[in-house]
């Protein structure tokens, strides 16, 4: 029913910067929050990032002043914007959305299928 698709993970510098972006498509009544999450090997699942449909933004305290989250609503996309990156955000990067396929229906969370993001010299 909801697809995310997430792309422009990559191999990076410390001190580098990437962007990811993440579309949804489908049956798509409503989106509420969009957001990043991020699991390195042999550790749990953990936020980056989200954001509401009206623009407040929540970040983890690990990449705030770093990264930035935005989202075009009208594409049903959402970015981050990822600079000064360090060996330790080294992981595979899951784009979620909370989404409503009809107007009288609940919000569902979706997930990308992940994109990897490695950071090394």
């Amino acid at each position: 029913q909801v697809q995310l698709v997430e792309s422009g993970g990559g191999l990076v510098q410390p001190g580098g910067s990437l962007r990811l972006s993440c579309g949804a498509s489908g049956t798509i009544f409503s989106i509420d929050t969009m957001g990043w999450y991020r699991q390195a090997p042999g550790k749990q699942r953990e936020l980056v990032a989200f954001i509401y449909s009206g623009g407040s933004t929540n970040y983890a305290d690990s990449v705030k002043g770093r990264f930035t989250i935005s989202r075009d609503n009208a594409k049903n996309t959402v970015y981050l914007q990822m600079n000064s990156l360090k060996p330790e955000d080294t992981a595979v990067y899951y784009c979620n959305a909370d989404v409503q396929t009809t107007g009288w229906g609940p919000y569902l969370f979706y997930w990308g299928q992940g994109t990897q993001v490695t950071v090394s010299s």
